[in-house]
């Protein structure tokens, strides 16, 4: 197995744009694009550019009725068919729709075949990780869901365990939907609690349909959980499951949009918490699925300040080049953000919380704790399920 990471990335992925007063600027995937290559990661990674996800692989979660609704839309945005998401608010339809919507996919389907086939040891895909949409509708500013397209495909090349690690802000609720009967797809989600944050779910309850009881493990994280509670979370639930699962291939969902700058939710977590969860799911990786590792972005709406730098060290981790903390960001790089924003780029590739501190679970827990309550619910839902200690 070739122990390159592939960095897929296409520049016509930055067409996937909602329009100049939606959240989700492309400028996030341009800016994080350039990081990267100031830092000379370039050097580190092999970036490649897969072709657009086709009609079969589409199909592969997304049903066909669907994909011929955002073709339409992608030709004629203003004659988009409002019951299938598609010319909302959250996913107004634009130009090009389709084509750009299933490059992104397809930089995702190509990630987990060239993973799969031991073409790569890691890939990274940050413009993917679009984890609302479901098989009938768009959804959350998601159109088609690369993540579970990803998945599918490993499952369609023969893969029999693929584990989803989902730490974006929001529920992971397309893959969760998409994998819901299915034994073969472990998918955990870590996320703000359903009281207080679209899409209203990802309850602990929600341990998966018939047949796949114990497969969905949903972590609701009480409103202004900040970097220890996170970790914690993230540490008392994720490794054990993964070991129980041992799956043959990590797929996992980093969403910058957990840190306390974003402008669309309530948690309370550093950039440097971030980047110890990305080294953590690498770990994962390499512990119990040979290093077979799929990273995918997600969301993250503080486009500037906070998502190129949690994708750069993503990508700096995967390479097997971590840029460390207290590094000091190339003055280039901060001049194109001046000239592209006018916004003043951070100056370091930290938020001064390194290293972050955090408690073990197994240190013992306070049943009066909000975040310990959430812990232990997930826990109790679904650890029994799987033949493990609540």
């Amino acid at each position: 197995m070739s122990g390159r990471t592939q960095l897929m990335w296409d520049e016509a992925v930055t067409g996937y744009d909602f329009g100049p007063e939606h959240p989700m600027d492309p400028v996030r995937l341009a800016l994080t694009r350039t990081l990267v290559a100031a830092f000379g990661l370039d050097r580190d990674v092999e970036v490649v550019s897969a072709k657009p996800a086709g009609e079969s692989t589409l199909r592969l979660v997304h049903r066909e009725d669907y994909v011929e609704a955002v073709k339409a839309a992608s030709v004629e945005p203003g004659a988009a068919d409002g019951a299938y998401g598609i010319g909302t608010l959250d996913d107004p339809a634009f130009a090009g729709m389709h084509e750009v919507s299933a490059l992104i996919a397809g930089q995702s389907v190509g990630a987990a075949e060239a993973v799969w086939r031991g073409e790569a040891l890691h890939a990274v895909n940050f413009a993917g990780g679009l984890h609302h949409a479901m098989p009938g509708g768009a959804s959350g500013f998601c159109i088609y869901n690369d993540a579970s397209l990803a998945i599918a495909r490993l499952l369609e090349l023969g893969a029999e365990r693929v584990a989803y690690v989902d730490v974006d802000v929001h529920h992971g609720d397309g893959v969760q939907a998409a994998f819901w009967e299915d034994p073969r797809v472990l998918t955990i989600s870590l996320h703000e609690h359903p009281r207080t944050l679209f899409p209203q779910t990802g309850w602990p309850e929600e341990t998966g349909g018939e047949g796949a009881e114990g497969s969905a493990v949903n972590v609701a994280l009480p409103a202004g959980t900040g970097d220890a509670g996170w970790l914690r979370a993230f540490h008392a639930v994720v490794p054990e499951v993964i070991a129980d699962f041992r799956p043959q291939v990590l797929v996992t969902q980093h969403g910058a949009d957990t840190h306390f700058e974003d402008p669309l939710a309530h948690l309370a977590v550093s950039l440097d918490a971030q980047r110890a969860v990305q080294v953590a799911c690498h770990e994962l990786a390499h512990e119990y699925a040979d290093g077979k590792w799929v990273a995918l972005g997600g969301g993250g709406y503080a486009v500037v300040d906070v998502v190129p730098r949690s994708w750069t060290h993503l990508v700096g981790i995967a390479a097997g080049r971590e840029i460390t903390p207290e590094t000091v960001i190339p003055e280039s790089w901060r001049q194109e953000v001046f000239a592209r924003t006018r916004q003043l780029a951070p100056v370091r590739m930290t938020d001064g919380r390194w290293p972050v501190a955090w408690a073990d679970w197994e240190a013992g827990y306070d049943p009066a704790d909000r975040l310990d309550q959430a812990v232990l619910a997930a826990r109790k839902a679904v650890f029994p399920l799987r033949g493990l200690l609540a």
